[in-house]
């Protein structure tokens, strides 16, 4: 039975152009939503890009262009590069078009119109980089926990939301939802942070006029983060088509870093109960993509672009080593050699090799046609174990295990063929038998990995002879042993993962 999966990644904001750690989020997010389409789920899968607030209209300012020009310049960008991953993204939302305006004012008017919405003033630290209010005792030294530089000393005139009505009703929904956000680490620190008392919280701005206008009072705009934080239904028609926002909400996936947690872990879950609204009922929070053992930054000059690294190791082996090598969940600390050798093991070494192996083979003992897998094969069995394992990782978010349990199957294959050593025997059944044995478990391994390595299944599945494309395929079905039908021709072709020399 088909199942909604909505999963987002958090929009973008365009102060900058996208480095590997929003490629790391979108990256995952994309083959999330690819796995969950071959076992026959209804997708939807957003992205898209923050681009009012204070920053922007500063960056547009320092580039001497409007804000709607500086923002129209950089969403480009990631556009660009998501085109360049192979993200296959069903909406991307721009926190600029008219759409999400007037979802906004909806929203947030909803949640004016129940009394949870009034006029304050504010006063206190606000940092410009994070486009967020800090108290006196959460910064370091008196610069933003975050960023490490000078905050600006705020006063003026804004609406407020009335959060600290909400810290019973938040904690009654942890309780009746313990999985809804995950790892349990980060679940226990907003846990933490709700429990340690919660103020209201500033909406609006007067000083600024690149945002979103408040209906009620047009002297001001919508703050950043309640603007962006509402895309999410924005996307799926609130207030416009709910029919549609009923069979996506809130059976919604976000997929986050963790510097974003207390934002969509503490105050968007009581947004939506202030607007009438249940709150999501997932929230992935994942760790930092380190350099040097540091965040990526500006300031720290630590970024690296996503095109950098794929004229080394191609799309999908770019996909292929953030998928596998940062177990989601937990910071990872990239390295340029790092990723080489997880792209010569595994792709060029196992995948590559096992492929380029059997064509050989093939074409040499069983004149380039394919002879289909025994029945009674020794490696059937542990086909099977390993779909429920990888069926059972991308369930949970596992990318890694996922992987790693694929992999798995790749070197049991390797290991038959240097068992039986089919290039040394001469033609007839005992061949046939090791040779049909690699080949189904590279048409199973297309399946598996296609939602990490697209374009290199497809064409890992055209070599087999096999109709089609691996994503056009349902699971489990389509991994049942001895799905290959034999009497196909094979085709050799270039090395599918050419091996990279070191240094």
């Amino acid at each position: 039975m088909s199942r909604p999966f909505y999963v987002t990644t958090p929009i973008y904001y365009v102060n900058d152009a996208p480095h590997i750690g929003h490629a790391y989020t979108t990256v995952v997010a994309d083959a999330m939503s690819r796995w969950h389409r071959l076992v026959g789920d209804e997708v939807f899968f957003l992205t898209g890009t923050d681009e009012h607030g204070l920053k922007v209209a500063q960056a547009a300012e320092a580039n001497g262009v409007s804000p709607q020009e500086w923002t129209d310049r950089t969403s480009s960008r990631f556009t660009a590069a998501w085109r360049q991953l192979d993200i296959a993204e069903d909406d991307f939302i721009r926190t600029t078009e008219a759409r999400h305006h007037t979802t906004v004012q909806r929203f947030l008017g909803a949640i004016y119109d129940r009394g949870d919405i009034e006029l304050g003033t504010y006063e206190g630290p606000y940092c410009v980089a994070c486009e967020d209010y800090y108290t006196e005792a959460q910064l370091v030294d008196g610069n933003c926990p975050l960023h490490l530089r000078p905050v600006t000393s705020m006063k003026e005139e804004n609406y407020f939301f009335k959060l600290s009505r909400y810290e019973d009703r938040l904690l009654e929904w942890y309780e009746r939802h313990p999985d809804a956000v995950r790892p349990a680490t980060k679940r226990n620190e907003a846990l933490g942070f709700i429990r340690s008392g919660l103020d209201d919280i500033s909406i609006t701005r007067t000083s600024l006029r690149w945002g979103v206008p408040v209906p009620w009072n047009t002297d001001h705009v919508f703050y950043v983060w309640y603007d962006a934080l509402v895309n999410y239904v924005t996307a799926i028609g609130y207030g416009v088509d709910d029919d549609r926002f009923r069979r996506w909400w809130p059976a919604v996936h976000h997929l986050i870093g963790k510097e974003i947690l207390r934002f969509h872990c503490v105050w968007w879950p009581a947004m939506c109960m202030a607007a009438g609204i249940e709150p999501p009922a997932s929230v992935f929070v994942h760790g930092w993509l380190l350099v040097g053992g540091e965040k990526m930054s500006k300031t720290r000059l630590n970024q690296i672009a996503p095109s950098d690294l794929i004229a080394d190791v191609g799309v999908d082996g770019y996909r292929y080593h953030f998928l596998r090598d940062v177990p989601l969940g937990a910071d990872g600390d990239f390295s340029h050699e790092g990723m080489v050798a997880r792209y010569n093991a595994d792709l060029a070494n196992n995948l590559g090799n096992l492929l380029s192996r059997v064509t050989a083979v093939v074409a040499k003992k069983c004149d380039g046609i394919a002879p289909a897998p025994p029945a009674d094969s020794p490696l059937a069995a542990l086909a099977s174990a390993v779909v429920v394992e990888v069926t059972d990782a991308w369930e949970r978010f596992a990318p890694h295990e996922a992987l790693e349990a694929t992999w798995r199957l790749i070197h049991a294959a390797n290991a038959h063929l240097e068992h039986h050593e089919p290039w040394k025997a001469d033609p007839g059944p005992g061949v046939d038998a090791v040779l049909g044995t690699a080949i189904e478990v590279l048409r199973i391994v297309a399946l598996l990995a296609t939602p990490a390595m697209p374009a290199a299944c497809a064409e890992l599945w055209t070599r087999l002879g096999l109709a089609g494309t691996p994503e056009h395929q349902r699971l489990p079905a389509a991994t049942v042993w001895g799905g290959y039908p034999g009497g196909l021709p094979i085709s050799r072709g270039a090395p599918l993962f050419p091996r990279i020399q070191a240094g």
